[in-house]
């Protein structure tokens, strides 16, 4: 059974570069698991890499804007998880 543990919301989501921009409540990292899921969302993807400020940083905790590559998708307002395994 895996956990989630809720981290942020989509803020926007830019459809030319498929990026969403991630407001986080909790911290996250390169390499975790995430869901992202609203009314009509529901995906699983791993963090390859993600930007604060046009920064590429390994980590991002609570109270950053994060823009991260997704793989479809998303709408302002879908919750985004942590998975852990």
């Amino acid at each position: 059974m895996e956990e989630k543990k809720l981290v942020g919301t989509v803020e926007h989501y830019y459809s030319k570069i498929g990026v969403a921009v991630i407001n986080l409540e909790g911290s996250l990292s390169v390499g975790d698991k995430i869901s992202i899921e609203g009314a009509t969302t529901n995906i699983q993807q791993n963090v390859d890499s993600m930007q604060v400020e046009h920064e590429v940083v390994e980590n991002a905790k609570a109270g950053d804007a994060v823009g991260l590559k997704v793989v479809d998708r998303v709408r302002p307002g879908d919750q985004v998880y942590k998975i852990a395994e």
